[in-house]
């Protein structure tokens, strides 16, 4: 008689994807920064993409506080699907601002006293955790593959809040320089 064994669980390491997929995201976003978009582009008009990047990150942010719910009630599955859809929305996001940048001229803040003072303090926390996000959330996620539990959780509790933070602020960054496209 025979008895069926399961293999054990094989950790992956995931360093070099997170640092590669770290490297390449933040790379091509600084890149696009310093770049002045496309001449003559004129297939559809681009100022539809970063509203397109303000409803990805507001969906992000619910998927975000659902899976901290669900977190809190100990739901494990509905937790891991939260995170998951906020994979998706967030990678949404990552193409439709690119294709933005890549397309389009950098578009100037053209508010002026408090309010100036406010979108560039909003902007720039938004765009050094914006690129801090990336590799904490490969992080995050790769340990809960891995079935580390215990790192999964110190590291959620500085990936969630600034997760939040970014696709919150991403939102308000676009209301905020909606008025000048």
């Amino acid at each position: 008689m025979s008895s069926k064994t399961s293999k054990p669980f094989k950790k992956r390491n995931y360093k070099p994807m997170i640092i590669t997929l770290s490297v390449i995201l933040i790379g091509a976003i600084a890149v696009l920064s310093g770049m002045q978009g496309v001449k003559d582009f004129d297939a559809f008009d681009v100022t539809i993409l970063p509203l397109m990047n303000a409803i990805f990150n507001s969906f992000t942010f619910i998927f975000l506080v659902a899976a901290l719910i669900a977190i809190l009630k100990r739901n494990i599955t509905v937790h891991r699907g939260f995170i998951y859809a906020a994979l998706v929305t967030t990678s949404l996001f990552l193409v439709s601002y690119v294709a933005f940048h890549y397309l389009a001229p950098s578009t100037p803040y053209g508010g002026d006293g408090y309010l100036a003072g406010l979108y560039y303090f909003v902007l720039i926390t938004h765009i050094v955790l914006a690129a801090a996000i990336v590799p904490l959330v490969l992080t995050t996620v790769t340990r809960a593959w891995n079935m580390e539990n215990e790192r999964h959780k110190k590291i959620a509790r500085w990936t969630m809040p600034i997760w939040l933070y970014v696709s919150f602020t991403g939102v308000l960054v676009y209301v905020m320089i909606r008025p000048y496209y």
